[in-house]
């Protein structure tokens, strides 16, 4: 399954906690509990949760039904963003939960490279429609 993007967060914040604890990592230097407040993390896996429980069937699905999905997972994305500042997904954090929604419909049968080419967009544009992150 997919590696949730929150996951790789939380192994972040851990590994640099225990380098601060370590005496490696100057606290003054430690930002991740910064860019990763626990509410942020909580209200983004709640929207994951939801997406997940979308996912079955879609394989069967039409495009319709497929983009609806993605559709609702990027709007409250978008939502969890906005209630953090509108900063909360940087870069790196946008790529890795484009990949996420990408490799969860792959695992659940959904041809990404076949259904964003129906609609005239590469692969990677999927969310683009919908996304304010």
């Amino acid at each position: 399954m997919a590696e949730r993007p929150t996951a790789d967060w939380r192994d972040g914040m851990a590994e640099e906690a225990a380098k601060v604890a370590a005496g490696v990592l100057d606290p003054d230097c430690a930002c991740m509990a910064g860019l990763f407040p626990e509410d942020l993390l909580v209200a983004t896996d709640a929207v994951l949760d939801t997406f997940e429980g979308d996912l079955p069937g879609l394989a069967e699905a039409g495009d319709a039904r497929i983009l609806a999905v993605v559709e609702r997972v990027v709007l409250a994305l978008n939502a969890v963003n906005e209630a953090h500042g509108g900063g909360a997904f940087e870069t790196d954090e946008r790529e890795q939960l484009c990949l996420y929604i990408d490799a969860s419909l792959t695992e659940h049968g959904v041809d990404v490279v076949a259904l964003t080419a129906r609609h005239g967009l590469g692969r990677y544009q999927l969310t683009d429609k919908w996304r304010k992150w």
